[in-house]
């Protein structure tokens, strides 16, 4: 999967079918723990989870060949709000059928690949030392509470009492 996944300008055939095989399994793992933890139809949620990896994959692509310097993520963020803006033809079947895919199943998924992916680099982990667990910590403690200050704010200027 290197190819397409280090940020080369080049993806070849191979690559993307990397990326095909890796998001379908990804759906597949999804769909499994989404049943199971909420009831949702399988079919439903297979359908939910393609649409959103076709989005992801249609991102990637952009990224690669428009001669724009901008992340994929953008990208995958404009298209998924264009298809899903009301009144766009897609917005009520995608926002069907991925709302029967909950954020907690992807999440899930993803941070059990994140932490496969940290186990094959224990060592360069553990050679950063102590000093960056509490970085860590620490960006993130700060980047939750900026943002609970500005939902506060903004939940203040608009009148919304908790």
């Amino acid at each position: 999967m290197v190819d397409i996944i280090d940020g080369s300008e080049n993806i070849s055939v191979h690559g993307i079918l990397n990326w095909v095989l890796l998001l379908t399994i990804f759906s597949i793992i999804t769909v499994v723990g989404n049943y199971i933890g909420y009831k949702h139809p399988i079919g439903d949620a297979l359908i939910g989870m393609f649409l959103l990896s076709l989005i992801t994959l249609i991102g990637v692509w952009m990224e690669r060949y428009l001669p724009l310097d901008i992340s994929s993520i953008i990208y995958i963020s404009i298209i998924g709000i264009v298809l899903a803006f009301p009144g766009m033809p897609t917005s009520k079947t995608l926002l069907y059928y991925v709302s029967q895919v909950e954020l907690i199943s992807i999440v899930t998924v993803f941070l059990a690949y994140v932490g496969i992916g940290m186990g094959k680099s224990w060592d360069e982990f553990k050679a950063l030392g102590p000093k960056a667990v509490i970085i860590t910590i620490l960006v993130i403690a700060s980047t939750y509470l900026g943002s609970a200050l500005v939902a506060q704010v903004i939940l203040m200027l608009t009148g919304v009492q908790i």
